[in-house]
């Protein structure tokens, strides 16, 4: 009993120190951390409550929350699937916008939390490589996750801001006036912990829930990654692997039955367990599922156009968007609990295998493997009701089927993690698709500003053009 006292005042502990001490990176007078590793990994148990103490972290930290202040709201917000119901917000219209101002407080919430969770996976790496008490198997499970949380945080910051610190240790005085690495530098970064974290991790599921990081959740975010990167042989590999665990993934009929805890389409989840309170629903169902009693509470709707791309067969179209009569307005319904105290039946997505097989699709097509890319892309459309392009349109040329695939991203993926605006960034056309509807639109806001706050604080932050 003393000791799952002891665990569960650590826990507190530790995430409020990294809530105070890294809130900007870390304070002045940021507590002694490697004193409290030390004390922390005396067994085993000790250093897992730290790990699960990260993932439920996750579920609150703002970029990750899957809440307003989250990438998917607020990358949705700058691409063109998300908009403001009102605009009594400023500081969420300047994301719709596309005019950030570095002040916001919202883009703010986003790159603070994001270096909390990496100081949380610092501490986490400082501390096993203090303990001598730790067992291997033990070490390596905690360390494959923490660097897989760790290169998953880097990627979004990466592609947010562009070149971001790279800061891979505790220590203030190194992290307070951190420079900004190159874009290239973090990439580097990412694919050295996903390579390193899938050497260390088991295939399985250790505690027989999606929410913990496996060896194909690394495979599933590396080959995202290489994706990125246009290194297409090795993000086809990499999606194949993910694909071909058929015991475990697979693409499932009913659409309402995706989103729902540890769905056999989840790769990664995150669950409502993380808030720490009575309420059992995701954040995405909150945010997004209007208000049944009180509209003026709901802010956000899905925009006409990503409504307008659905075909009348389209089962995304009947399962996963909602219309709201009194407010006239489409919204996202692809959690359907807005609000439960009840037993939690959904997790938050952030991996899935569909994206897999969009991976794929798009790197065979890159490859001139069209037949196999065609496959690919129908097995996400067969899901949808939609007509196969094998059937109608089997001789497509390699660049008609390219944007066959980023139209079905965009339908796939609305309201998740920000995959619109990501798409748009990595293949060069936010520029063609959003300067006709935004009229403010300028080609350096393909990047959100390095916040002020920060750079007041830390003066070796350089801000990026256009701000």
């Amino acid at each position: 009993m003393k000791l799952s006292i002891y665990i569960k005042r650590f826990v507190i502990i530790m995430v409020c120190c990294c809530m105070v001490s890294c809130e900007s990176f870390v304070e002045v007078d940021a507590p002694d951390h490697k004193i409290v590793s030390e004390a922390v990994f005396d067994d085993d148990a000790m250093a897992i409550s730290v790990m699960t103490g990260i993932y439920n972290q996750l579920f609150r930290a703002f970029f990750s929350s899957g809440g307003s202040d989250s990438v998917t709201a607020l990358a949705g917000l700058s691409a063109d699937n998300l908009r403001c119901i009102r605009t009594t917000d400023p500081t969420r219209l300047e994301f719709e916008q596309n005019e950030i101002l570095p002040n916001n407080p919202r883009n703010l919430n986003v790159w603070t939390s994001a270096y909390n969770i990496i100081y949380m996976t610092n501490s986490l790496l400082e501390g096993l490589t203090n303990s001598g008490k730790i067992t291997e198997e033990i070490r390596n499970q905690l360390e494959g996750e923490a660097k897989f949380v760790r290169a998953f945080t880097y990627f979004y910051l990466v592609n947010l801001y562009g070149g971001v610190p790279l800061v891979l240790t505790t220590d203030y005085r190194v992290n307070a006036l951190a420079v900004r690495d190159t874009e290239e530098e973090v990439y580097q970064q990412i694919i050295e912990d996903l390579e390193d974290a899938m050497d260390k991790l088991e295939e399985n599921y250790i505690n027989g829930e999606r929410t913990q990081v496996n060896t194909f959740v690394v495979m599933a975010l590396l080959a995202r990654v290489n994706l990125y990167q246009q290194n297409w042989e090795e993000a086809e590999r990499l999606s194949t692997q993910v694909i071909s665990q058929a015991g475990t993934y697979e693409i499932l009929e009913d659409p309402d039955q995706v989103f729902l805890a540890n769905s056999h389409e989840a790769i990664w989840q995150l669950s409502p367990v993380g808030r720490g309170s009575a309420s059992t629903n995701t954040n995405e169902g909150s945010i997004f599922i209007i208000n049944p009693r009180i509209t003026a509470l709901s802010h956000l709707k899905l925009s006409d156009d990503i409504v307008g791309t659905f075909q009348s067969p389209d089962k995304r179209l009947s399962h996963w968007v909602g219309f709201h009569e009194g407010l006239a307005v489409h919204y996202a319904y692809k959690y359907k609990i807005r609000n439960s105290t009840a037993d939690i039946t959904e997790y938050s997505m952030v991996l899935r295998l569909a994206e897999q097989y969009l991976i794929r699709a798009e790197a065979r097509a890159m490859q001139g493997k069209l037949k196999e890319a065609i496959a690919d892309l129908d097995v996400i459309r067969n899901r949808a009701n939609l007509d196969l392009i094998s059937d109608i349109n089997p001789g497509i040329d390699q660049e008609a089927l390219l944007e066959k695939i980023m139209e079905e991203r965009r339908k796939e993926f609305f309201t998740e993690w920000g995959h619109r605006w990501l798409d748009l960034k990595r293949t060069g056309t936010a520029s063609e698709v959003l300067g006709t509807g935004h009229p403010l639109w300028q080609d350096t806001d393909i990047r959100y500003p390095i916040p002020e706050e920060e750079r007041i604080k830390n003066p070796n932050l350089g801000q990026n053009n256009g701000y």
